[in-house]
């Protein structure tokens, strides 16, 4: 089963309100996966800087102190925010890969969740409605985010298991459906560098788009060769720093529904997930084709751009 929902917004009026609608989406897709559930909120940047979302099931001691010994480590001013049992450290840019390499030695608890100059990620083991209140994303403000309600079905119902997967610089994707040669493109992505740290086939689903993008493919183009190296039966959404994009399989079994007005884009699992929605009324509302990508950036925020 699993529920995704999307949100790329076009009017900044509407940046104060992205995580409270972002939820509301979210738990109206409960039912169709209630295990597990994360958001990824596109927020503000500063000039110079990134994050690093951490997660750990024992925070209170995990994150003591982490801002002062990271920074210690590597040299460089750390700031940290937590909540719950996640926390975002801000940090300078080009010390990403550096500073996660530390956390192992530092803190063996803490998991990275997401990192990137504006991506901040939330997911955890429990209904959509408790995990979003858990880290008060109602109260987030943003760009764009994308959520995710999960059904295990090919592995383990935990934290790392759920979505969405982050596995390269503010690029993210969450995944309704199941990938049938996830094993062989694992190892395929990790002769290139691309490594991932769950069971997951969604997991290498991003990965493969990451590998794409490093390479130099625009987001458009990574999800069409997708539809062509792709095997199962799958419905993606992804995030990056500036773009939005939905890409079904050529059977395209899974629902999926989406909608655009000169305010925002949308997608859901199913329409009731967008009643909420302002000026959904008057929205363009369609079913995303099969094989058919459909990509937003912020400099082609309309209309949608699609590419067999």
């Amino acid at each position: 089963m699993c529920g995704i929902v999307g949100l790329f917004l076009k009017d900044p009026a509407l940046e104060p309100e992205l995580g409270a609608l972002l939820t509301r989406m979210l738990v109206t897709m409960s039912d169709r996966g209630p295990d597990s559930a994360g958001l990824a909120i596109y927020g503000a940047e500063a000039p110079g800087l990134a994050k690093l979302t951490v997660q750990s099931d024992t925070p209170e001691a995990t994150f003591a102190g982490l801002d002062t010994d990271l920074g210690a480590a590597l040299g460089v001013p750390v700031t940290l925010r937590a909540r719950s049992t996640h926390a975002v450290l801000n940090l300078p840019e080009g010390q990403l890969d550096t500073a996660r390499a530390a956390l192992a030695t530092l803190r063996p608890a803490a998991r990275v969740m997401g990192r990137g100059r504006t991506i901040e990620i939330y997911k955890e083991v429990g209904l959509p409605r408790d995990v979003a209140a858990r880290f008060d994303i109602a109260s987030m403000s943003g760009t764009h985010g994308i959520g995710h309600t999960r059904m295990a079905t090919e592995s383990a119902v935990t934290t790392l298991g759920a979505h969405p997967f982050n596995t390269g610089p503010d690029q993210c994707l969450v995944h309704n459906g199941s990938l049938s040669n996830h094993n062989s493109l694992r190892r395929k992505l990790r002769h290139h560098g691309i490594l991932t740290e769950t069971e997951n086939d969604t997991e290498v689903g991003a990965a493969y788009l990451t590998w794409r993008m490093q390479t130099g493919a625009t987001l458009g183009a990574a999800l069409t060769t997708a539809l062509r190296d792709l095997d199962g039966f799958f419905t993606f959404v992804v995030g990056t720093r500036d773009g939005f994009g939905v890409v079904r399989d050529p059977i395209a079994c899974k629902p999926a529904v989406m909608a655009e007005t000169d305010q925002y884009v949308a997608f859901g699992s199913e329409y009731r997930a967008l009643v909420d929605l302002p000026g959904i009324q008057t929205a363009r509302v369609w079913e995303p084709e099969p094989a058919t990508v459909y990509f937003w950036t912020r400099d082609t925020p309309s209309p949608a751009q699609k590419a067999a």
